[in-house]
């Protein structure tokens, strides 16, 4: 799920869905390098950013006019406590529903640093879930 926006109005840190080759809807990214120019004698003011993925951690360029409609990612932040760890795949049993799921991708400033107990945020966004960060209880 997205929702539109105006390019101009997003700024560094924001997440934006960037064309993809694999993915027609685009990924999900988050903006790291922001800069317009100012309008030229033929044309609008032009925004050029480059995305980071979230979930591969690739560089995406974009450049388009600052009034172009561009989609912004619904980011569901959610906490869970880890149930157990297999390899690279760790269950998560939800704090508000007690769902469990099972989380494959694991942010790399966590990556390492899991055990069974901890309370971790985890994002679910395009359908993709991550774990972000360790709760502090």
């Amino acid at each position: 799920m997205s929702k539109p926006s105006d390019l101009g109005s997003l700024k560094i840190g924001s997440y934006i869905l960037l064309p993809h080759s694999d993915q027609p809807s685009g990924e999900p990214c988050r903006i790291i390098e922001y800069d317009t120019s100012k309008p030229g004698k033929h044309g609008a003011a032009k925004a050029r950013i480059v995305g980071q993925g979230i979930f591969d951690g690739k560089n995406r360029p974009h450049v388009g006019p600052v009034s172009m409609q561009i989609h912004v990612p619904m980011i569901n932040k959610k906490v869970g406590q880890i149930i157990s760890i297999n390899g690279d795949t760790v269950q998560v049993m939800d704090n508000e529903s007690f769902e469990t799921i099972d989380i494959a991708m694991i942010d790399d400033s966590v990556q390492g640093k899991l055990e069974n107990g901890q309370n971790v945020e985890y994002w679910v966004v395009m359908d993709n879930t991550k774990i972000m960060s360790i709760k502090n209880s």
